[in-house]
């Protein structure tokens, strides 16, 4: 599908967006994994969440819309139903990477399957560290997915990241809350934190290392989640607002979590003006709302490697606010942007060079010499919701249409974003 945007005149209203996606996942499979129904409140319309719903359903979890809630009848631990086909992850790498660890401690064999994108990313990183616990876990010669995950005896662990991941991070604490005995997961660079906050995990830091325990005594039960808005989703309205003249923006009950909100941060130290103008706290995860006004003098800022891992997601769309910015913007130290839906990395620097930026690409980042002189006005989605959304962006900020190719990819992650895009410019 090709999407095609025009210049705006500015921003103003406000917006409330769908719940956090990565919270949504964990609170799907938590709620899944406690004895009883669990009430989940504003989750993710996300076809990646769909997908963590649609695994735990053929593994004998019963899901019904309740008014404004997704009611779960969790299963209890070791009380899973054996699953009748390949559990299918669609476009999802965390709900394969999360699903892989819980699986990893069940009493039968499964085997995980994704989409053709999902299916040329790595899981060798997450199938890696599982082994250690004990896992019987196999994948294509290539490393990447199908996984096939076979009945095993695990054990606790002690093992300090290779990879600044959440992802991995997660699927580990899953498998450790299975066992008796006490896991100890390490962190050198801290990534986002829902799954230690949600389960109340046991968390200290020791010589700048971050150390998570984890066992038995943390498994899950059932609970009322009610999960905020996600900052993802809503990074790309607060770029478009500061990159607009007269504009301002309302975001209303968007997630505020440390771990999450590196962008506004970044944000802020270029000059953005965005205002919290409003905090509260639910179930250990804080929320509130944020203001948004145009910002017309903005600076690029070197981007500290430790904050990497808490805006990898939102890279693509801080690229867009780099080349209006005064200065080179520059990225180094994320390669996992090559690991994502798409290779970020090339995506975003073959777009720009369309847009009319001085690009030099490096293995582990890039960096962009603004402000856009197009050479082409069609943008590549490479399949990759946030590359197509961030192209989105800038096309409607610089002159004459602009179209992007393979649009449909954004309802992975923000199926509204064309209805809110309408309601708030002009």
């Amino acid at each position: 599908m090709k999407q095609s945007f025009n210049k705006i005149n500015k921003v103003e209203g406000e917006l409330t967006f769908r719940g956090d996606k990565s919270i949504s996942h964990r609170s799907v499979i938590f709620s899944a994994l406690a004895h009883g129904k669990s009430l989940i409140k504003n989750i993710s319309n996300s076809d990646d969440v769909a997908s963590t719903i649609a695994c735990f359903k053929e593994l004998g979890v019963e899901f019904n819309y309740v008014e404004e809630y997704l009611e779960v009848i969790g299963r209890g631990i070791n009380s899973f139903k054996a699953p009748s086909k390949q559990l299918d992850a669609g476009n999802s790498g965390t709900t394969a990477r999360l699903l892989s660890g819980f699986l990893a401690a069940q009493n039968f064999d499964s085997e995980l399957i994704g989409d053709e994108s999902l299916s040329k990313r790595p899981m060798s990183r997450v199938a890696n560290p599982l082994k250690l616990m004990g896992a019987d876990i196999t994948l294509s010669d290539n490393n990447y997915l199908p996984m096939k995950i076979g009945k095993s005896s695990l054990n606790p662990i002690e093992y300090e990241m290779e990879i600044a991941s959440a992802q991995i991070k997660s699927a580990l604490l899953l498998a450790a809350i299975h066992l008796n005995n006490e896991s100890k997961i390490i962190e050198k660079l801290s990534t986002r934190d829902h799954t230690e906050r949600m389960l109340q995990l046991p968390t200290f830091y020791d010589s700048g290392k971050k150390i998570i325990h984890a066992s038995l005594l943390n498994y899950p039960k059932n609970s009322i989640y009610n999960v905020p808005g996600d900052i993802s989703s809503a990074s790309f309205f607060i770029v478009l607002t500061l990159l607009s003249k007269n504009s301002e923006l309302i975001i209303r009950n968007s997630s505020l979590n440390e771990s999450r909100i590196g962008i506004i941060e970044v944000l802020q130290k270029m000059g953005g003006d965005i205002t919290i103008v409003s905090q509260r706290s639910d179930m250990g995860e804080p929320l509130g709302d944020l203001l948004v006004r145009s910002s017309e003098h903005l600076s690029n800022i070197k981007l500290d490697e430790k904050i990497i891992p808490n805006i990898i997601d939102e890279l693509p769309i801080l690229s867009i606010v780099g080349i209006f910015a005064s200065g080179d913007f520059e990225v180094r130290n994320a390669k996992e942007l090559r690991v994502k839906e798409t290779d970020r990395i090339n995506a975003i620097c073959r777009n720009m060079e369309r847009a009319g930026i001085m690009v030099t690409e490096f293995e582990d980042g890039f960096r962009l010499s603004g402000p856009p002189i197009p050479q082409s006005n069609i943008f590549e989605s490479y399949g990759d919701h946030r590359i197509a959304m961030s192209f989105a962006i800038l096309g409607m900020l610089i002159e004459n249409e602009t179209t992007i190719n393979d649009f449909e990819s954004v309802s992975i992650s923000n199926p509204l974003f064309l209805e809110q895009i309408k309601k708030i410019t002009s």
